[in-house]
Formats: C-alpha cells, sequence, structure tokens
C-alpha cells in the first residue's frame, strides 16, 4: 500500500442478499450487490463519495443535504472511513445482522463493524501495517460474530502486535482469512486496496451481482416493510401466525369493551379498544400487503 492508493471500501453484511437488498436501498447509494460466501453478502459503491489519502475530513457528519449518507456536505467530502462507518451503522441498526465495513486509503487501512443499536467497534493500521487500535475493539469484533475465541481470537491478536513484514494491505486479509472460518468468502477481484472504481467494475462482471439504487419514498416506505417482515417480527406481522395474533386481540378487546361500557369502567374500555384497534391493524395490514403483491404480479405478468 503506497502513499497514492486511492481510496476504496467494501461493506460486507452477515446476511443473504435477499434480506440485505431491502435495507441497503434506504443509504441512497448506487451500489452492487453479490454473496460472499455462506450467509454473507457484499455491497461494493459505485462512486467514491471521500476524500482521498491524508485527509482529515474536516467539519460534517457524512450526511448529505437530502439525508442520505455519505453524501457531500457544503461540497466536503469526508474520509472514507467516516463514510463507510456511517453507512455499516445506518444497515446494521435497520437489520438484525452485523454489518463489516472495510476501508482503505494510502495512509491507512481498518475496519468498522456495527451490529444493532450497540456501538459500533474498530481497528485501524497505518500504511506500514503499525497497529493503531484498541486489543479490546478486536476482543469485541471476535465476540459480536461469534468467533472462536481460542484459535479465532489468537490469529485476529496477531494482528495488533507489531510485524515489519506486515502492511495494511497484508492485514485486512489477514482479518479476512479468519472471517473465512465462519463462511466469509469473497468474489475474485473484491481484495483490499484495489481503487474504488476497479472494486465496482469486479463486481459488476460478476453475473451474481445486482445493482442497488434509490427508488424514491414509496420504495423505501416499501424496503423498510421488507425489512421488518424478514426479521423475526416478520411472522407475527403477515401470515398465518399475524391473522391468529390480530385475532386473538379481537377476541380479547371486545369482551373489554363491553366490561368497561357496562361498568363504566373507562381503564377496561381503553385496553379493550386498544386490542380492537391493534388487532384491525394487523388483519388490514395483512391484507393490504397481500393485495399490494398480487398486484404487483399481475404488472410483471403483463409487462
Amino acid at each position: 500500500m503506497n502513499a497514492t492508493s486511492p481510496a476504496g471500501a467494501l461493506l460486507l453484511c452477515r446476511a443473504e442478499p435477499e434480506a440485505v437488498r431491502p435495507v441497503a436501498t434506504l443509504l441512497r447509494e448506487r451500489m452492487l450487490l453479490a454473496p460472499a460466501g455462506d450467509v454473507w453478502s457484499v455491497l461494493v459503491p459505485e462512486g467514491k463519495p471521500w476524500r482521498g489519502a491524508g485527509s482529515d475530513g474536516g467539519p460534517g457528519s457524512g450526511a448529505g443535504s437530502d439525508g442520505g449518507p455519505g453524501f457531500r456536505v457544503a461540497d466536503v467530502m469526508e474520509p472514507v472511513d467516516r463514510v463507510v462507518s456511517g453507512w455499516a451503522t445506518a444497515l446494521a441498526v435497520g437489520s438484525t445482522w452485523p454489518v463489516l465495513a472495510l476501508w482503505w486509503d494510502g495512509d491507512r487501512a481498518g475496519y468498522t463493524l456495527a451490529a444493532g443499536f450497540r456501538r459500533p467497534v474498530g481497528y485501524v493500521w497505518l500504511a506500514d501495517g503499525t497497529p493503531a487500535g484498541e486489543d479490546e475493539a478486536m476482543r469485541t469484533f471476535a465476540e459480536r460474530l461469534g468467533l472462536d475465541p481460542v484459535l479465532d481470537g489468537q490469529a485476529l491478536e496477531g494482528l495488533t502486535r507489531p510485524d515489519p513484514d506486515a502492511d495494511a494491505r497484508i492485514r485486512l486479509r489477514g482479518l479476512l482469512a479468519v472471517l473465512t472460518r465462519i463462511g466469509l468468502i469473497l468474489p475474485p477481484g473484491l481484495d483490499p486496496d484495489t481503487p474504488g472504481d476497479r472494486l465496482y467494475a469486479a463486481a459488476d462482471g460478476r453475473p451474481e451481482a445486482e445493482p442497488v439504487a434509490w427508488t424514491g419514498w414509496r420504495g423505501a416506505v416499501r424496503a423498510e416493510l421488507d425489512a421488518v417482515e424478514s426479521s423475526r417480527l416478520g411472522p407475527w406481522m403477515r401470515g398465518p401466525r399475524a391473522r391468529m395474533l390480530a385475532g386473538a386481540q379481537l377476541a380479547a378487546g371486545l369482551p373489554l369493551v363491553l366490561r368497561g361500557i357496562r361498568r363504566h369502567g373507562g381503564g377496561w374500555a381503553l385496553a379493550g379498544a386498544l386490542l380492537v384497534a391493534h388487532g384491525a391493524l394487523g388483519l388490514a395490514y395483512d391484507r393490504i400487503r397481500g393485495a399490494g403483491e398480487t398486484a404487483d404480479g399481475r404488472e410483471r405478468l403483463r409487462g
């Protein structure tokens, strides 16, 4: 890795592309999405909305004037690590799986791991491979990804020790080698220290890669609903379980409303009304979403 190496980044999601796609559209960035091994996906940004090597980023949070993370702030670009860390955090908050951002420029390289609402952790190496992070961050990294505390822990600990023969590029490859033990396999051409435009070209040449782009607020709302439905809450929002839950809420709420009316008990009536409202909304949501998918299917057939 040398002082003139262009900046580059990858977003690794521990989920299948089908689960990543709806959440990734909310970033409002043009990216390519591809599978990356067993229950892993990779997102490759098309552009490079960040400064090159040696930049301190200046003021700004990385959010654009239109609210999209990683966009320009008063025409000032953020450093690559700050941009992709923001993307990783946004993806993780809107999902149930962790997101690992790998980044590099001419001066440094590193990663940020985001998982849910927990504080992201990261580690940095200088271009010559000198560790510039905290050992505790690496241990937290292993814990959150469910890595073996002995074998994988020793390999990760080695990345935090001085090694004159390992530059930042080798450090990142060592990190990826550890992750292969939990199913991560990057597609060919997506290697650390590769310029961002070459990364995108390499991903674009893969037949399994697909574009991910902003589709407007209507598409964003639908994508968010899809993301929630694909999570652990999904079975309770749509389908037999959701209808059963809604029916149970209606069955429990109606008697409470009647009891409150008969006994002039405002608390009973309010509790029953809330249950009835939740049940009715649940049934309506299931029906509306089902009707929307049926209409979309008909439009695709006509097309």
